[in-house]
């Protein structure tokens, strides 16, 4: 949890300024990179700077909370930072002078104690290990006496996600009230397990992974401290490795000088860590990309057998395709110190020839071809699978170029990868389609059935619905479509409220089997007409509107109290006198009254 940076060696050894002798004993001991130089100012950390701007104006301006928050993933400083907090808290120089500073630049009274983790009102404590109640009972218990030296008692807690429940409701009142001569220091992997109630009473500071360009600098800092000499492909395949964690990068970086003997080698480093030559990996991802499956397969194979695991392998090619990727949209990216030479330069010429679509489609099938590779109990096989799934899926359309195909009737692009020379033409910016061979003629496609009917209005659909004894569909197309545009082959609506949304699907299908020709339907966002019900109902409405507005109706109305139109029937035109429509009318009367009244209003 400690990490590190380009800071003077924290080591008692003789010779260092500011630093006593230390014993024979404790002089010739070996300690841990990690350890020997783990920073001891705000100064030395790496890649936190944002977090040290804000403890800069808040120790100047005198905002200084009662407690912090650090959070942040493994090796980014988290504890360093506590002690290094706790240090500029009590800063005093030997005179007695000094406030809370984070400008440390000589050792202060306390400073030694507190960075060795033995000062008396400095108290850490592992939450992993104590994690009950009783433990926060003690510090609870302990905070109300003064500190004995120092200007302030600062308690710094490891890992605090591991306390239980009843122990972080035992730190409420303390954590929010705690007397004046008390801060505390929290530090966690896990900030997402820390109840709200202790973050809001927190000023949390995110540390952040640490780039590799940054990491690269400070190995060869170290580096050159302890006279190794290191290859700079060697120290960026060490920063790759750590993952943004400097305390990692520097365990590797002991590692890799033992296994070296004091000479880090590219190479070692690569058998150190079990990872594949990148200039290999590169050779692998062409073929792939060229659809060169037995050349690719070789690649692998050698690659295995020279002791590269398999899921490594494809973990190194994908991020071969994002560094491609990032070098196709940022060129700039290229003067990454953490690339080498071969990623740089062969890197850009795939990005010349390589389009987006498909380096995305790449790293989309080798992400989840990696956790297949891992976990199956033949890996080589795995990884072959994935390397002809990638070389196939290099030549397929995408998916805007397969729809526009199947609108045009034009056969869909797309072709078997196979053994291509690495020298030919590219197509369409895309290396997997390069070849000097000819490409083999399209197989000629079934020609489309004629139309057997004729379809011209969104009614004549409706009614060929009908024809087919499809209810449901015909229901649905009365009820809930809302029509926006209609060509003969192709129709688009809106859904009326509560319409399925497969009801497109369902139509287009029902079209191809009744007409024998494909139809383009689709959903649309405008609003489009009322549905065939609705224009029905209106017309209905109208009708009997009409209807109770002619005389005749008005006296049949006006003569029966209580009756209505319950409908009116559309008749054609005759040479024969009376009104246009039949109206019926239903009432309390009985069906004589309605027949003499038909009769004295002259009503057929």
């Amino acid at each position: 949890m400690n990490d590190l940076t380009a800071g003077t060696p924290f080591d008692d050894e003789p010779g260092l300024p500011g630093f006593p002798a230390a014993p024979s004993a404790t002089a010739t001991a070996y300690r841990v990179l990690a350890r020997k130089y783990r920073p001891r100012t705000f100064d030395d950390l790496i890649g936190q700077e944002a977090m040290v701007r804000t403890l800069s104006n808040a120790f100047e301006t005198g905002r200084i909370p009662q407690a912090w928050m650090l959070t942040g993933v493994r090796g980014v400083g988290k504890t360093t930072t506590a002690r290094i907090l706790a240090r500029g808290l009590n800063y005093q120089k030997p005179d007695g002078s000094g406030a809370p500073t984070i400008h440390m630049p000589e050792l202060g009274v306390h400073c030694e104690a507190i960075m060795e983790s033995r000062h008396v009102d400095v108290l850490e404590m592992d939450a992993a290990s104590h994690t009950g109640i009783d433990d926060v009972r003690q510090i609870i218990d302990g905070i109300r006496y003064s500190p004995v030296s120092a200007r302030y008692k600062v308690y710094i807690i490891d890992e605090v996600h591991m306390l239980s429940d009843k122990a972080f409701n035992a730190f409420l009142k303390t954590l929010e009230e705690p007397p004046p001569h008390a801060k505390f220091i929290f530090a966690t992997t896990e900030i997402r397990k820390v109840p709200v109630t202790i973050l809001s009473r927190c000023q949390r500071f995110d540390l952040r992974r640490i780039d590799s360009d940054k990491l690269v600098t400070h190995l060869g800092h170290i580096c050159a401290a302890e006279g190794v000499t290191a290859e700079p492909e060697a120290l960026a395949a060490i920063a790759r490795a750590a993952e943004g964690s400097a305390r990692d990068s520097l365990s590797l970086m002991d590692q890799a000088i033992a296994h070296g003997a004091g000479d880090v080698k590219a190479e070692t480093v690569r058998d150190m860590l079990g990872l594949a030559d990148r200039t290999r990996v590169i050779d692998l991802f062409e073929a792939v990309m060229r659809g060169d499956v037995p050349g690719a397969f070789e690649s692998l194979r050698s690659q295995y057998d020279a002791g590269a695991d398999p899921g490594v392998i494809l973990s190194d090619l994908a991020t071969f395709a994002h560094v491609v990727t990032r070098l196709k949209l940022i060129p700039e990216a290229a003067k990454d110190p953490a690339l080498s030479e071969a990623e740089r330069v062969r890197g850009l010429e795939c990005a010349a020839r390589l389009s987006v679509r498909t380096l995305s489609r790449a790293w989309q099938i080798l992400l989840k071809g990696v956790p297949e590779v891992q976990s199956s109990n033949r890996p080589v096989a795995a990884a072959e699978m994935v390397i002809v799934r990638l070389a196939y899926a290099a030549d397929l359309p995408t998916p805007d170029e397969a729809l526009r195909a199947l609108k045009d009737g034009s056969p869909v692009p797309g072709g078997s990868p196979g053994p291509r020379p690495s020298g030919g033409p590219a197509t369409n910016g895309n290396i997997a389609l390069a070849t000097s061979q000819p490409r083999p003629m399209p197989r000629p496609q079934p020609a489309q059935p004629e139309p057997t009917m004729r379809l011209r209005r969104f009614e004549d659909v409706v009614a060929m619905a009908g024809e087919q004894r499809e209810i449901v569909l015909k229901t649905a197309l009365e009820r809930d479509v809302r029509l926006v545009r209609f060509e003969e082959g192709s129709i688009e609506f809106s859904l009326a409220e509560g319409g399925s949304r497969t009801l497109a699907n369902d139509l287009a299908r029902a079209l191809q089997q009744w007409t024998g020709q494909r139809w383009m339907v689709a959903l649309s966002s405008d609003e489009g007409a009322p549905t065939l019900r609705e224009q029905a109902d209106n017309a209905e409405r109208e009708r009997k509107a009409g209807a109770a507005n002619h005389p005749l109706v008005q006296a049949v109305l006006s003569k029966f109290p209580g009756a209505k139109i319950v409908n009116v029937v559309e008749r054609a035109k005759d040479d024969g006198p009376g009104p246009d429509a039949e109206t019926e009318i239903l009432g309390e009367a009985d069906a004589l009254a309605a027949h003499e009244a038909e009769e004295d209003n002259d009503l057929e």
